[in-house]
């Protein structure tokens, strides 16, 4: 299985992994990796780097939208092996340490196992490692207002309810917002398609996830880059207002 990389504006890629996607932001030979994927997904994560010419020693930060092992899953790998820092909202420093997890059961996922697509998708996580734990060991807050200075140039937004420290990426200058699972376009396990939350299994705290739909519809722009589902091009305020009707 190769890496599927789809270039979606001027040095911003979205990459399709094994049912979860990242974000590749390149500014000359450098690079920003917006999440990890599965840790099945590895040789999928340094595969997508290679495609858009990107060595994974050049990759100036790991950015991660949440500490799912969805999302994680080769974050340590790179910042091991590469010394590549691991950033994110102070809030979700102690998860990607696993000094917690706030993360949907097996046993919670068994007795949702009726509904359409949860089986398969199940039987997918535990092929790639979805349920193994690859704790970041020093990972890194960032700051929470502005631009950071790294390729890219994303500006975090604080969006809880999914996790505790849930951060979208908005990309102004692209009209780019990096949803992560605080607004999603598709998943295994919905028969929904386009914007959407998560079935609500997935979300640590939901009333908070439908309350951060608002935060994300105040940000300029129309590309979604979700953490699952294909890319969604339009107004970002209606794409989130679409989800939050679609959760009532």
């Amino acid at each position: 299985m190769r890496a599927d990389v789809r270039q979606v504006a001027d040095g911003a890629y979205l990459v399709h992994g094994s049912n979860t996607n990242w974000v590749i932001l390149t500014d000359g030979d450098t690079a920003t990796l917006v999440d990890t994927g599965y840790p099945g997904d590895r040789h999928l994560v340094l595969d997508s780097l290679a495609t858009v010419g990107i060595k994974p020693e050049a990759v100036a930060a790991v950015l991660i939208t949440h500490a799912h092992n969805d999302h994680l899953g080769s974050a340590e790998y790179l910042r091991s092996t590469y010394g590549t820092p691991v950033r994110l909202h102070e809030a979700e420093v102690p998860h990607a340490r696993r000094e917690f997890l706030q993360q949907v059961s097996v046993g919670a996922v068994l007795r949702n196992a009726w509904r359409p697509g949860v089986v398969p998708w199940l039987a997918h996580v535990l092929r790639v490692g979805g349920t193994q734990q690859h704790p970041v060991t020093a990972p890194e807050a960032f700051r929470t207002v502005g631009a950071l200075d790294l390729p890219g140039r994303p500006v975090p937004v604080h969006t809880p309810g999914h996790t505790d420290g849930h951060t979208v990426y908005h990309l102004p200058h692209l009209g780019i917002v990096i949803s992560g699972d605080a607004l999603v376009s598709g998943h295994r396990t919905s028969r929904l398609r386009g914007p959407q939350l998560l079935p609500v299994m997935f979300d640590h705290a939901r009333a908070r996830a439908v309350d951060s739909l608002e935060l994300i519809a105040r940000l300029d722009g129309d590309i979604l880059l979700p953490g699952h589902g294909p890319v969604h091009r339009g107004p970002v305020r209606e794409a989130a207002a679409q989800a939050r009707d679609r959760a009532r």
